[in-house]
């Protein structure tokens, strides 16, 4: 019997519910997960995000997650370098990225190294995006209530 060894990668930075729901599909359909963890480096190159969580606490959080067997933090941009390190079987990857220019040139790369790329649902109702641009909408808001104080309680002087 083949061992099913399964890598789920994400930034998981500001961890939500569809990060939950990546990794516990993921344990379903294999029989070893290791979660890839991106670093704040390759955030930062590959994506032009700066992250919330720095990396070292997003990768221990991840850690303590059931469904994660073994945490691997990637310093580098290609999945196929990834795979030569691991030799994982399967990738899991939401399906926002089916049917796109980047998940076929996934399943591409990985077809010639025998990897199968599954898909999961998207959880559509929350992302890191959602919660990003959350904070920075509060972030704003509390900036200019700061910035008002001042002219509120001179007003009232």
């Amino acid at each position: 019997m083949t061992v099913r060894i399964g890598y789920a990668a994400g930034a998981f930075d500001l961890f939500h519910v569809g990060h939950l729901n990546i990794l516990r599909h993921a344990k379903e359909n294999c029989d070893f997960l290791i979660a890839g963890v991106v670093s704040d480096e390759m955030l930062r190159l590959v994506k032009k995000v700066e992250p919330v969580v720095p990396c070292t606490e997003r990768a221990e959080i991840v850690r303590s997650i059931s469904y994660v067997d073994r945490v691997h933090v990637e310093t580098v941009p290609d999945k196929l370098d990834t795979w030569r390190e691991l030799r994982f079987t399967h990738f899991f990857k939401g399906d926002d990225w089916r049917g796109t220019e980047k998940g076929a040139r996934l399943e591409q790369e990985f077809a010639q190294v025998g990897v199968e790329v599954v898909y999961f649902p998207y959880t559509v109702h929350t992302s890191s995006t959602a919660l990003r641009r959350a904070l920075e909408v509060m972030t704003a808001t509390h900036q200019r209530d700061d910035d008002a104080a001042p002219d509120l309680v001179a007003s009232f002087g």
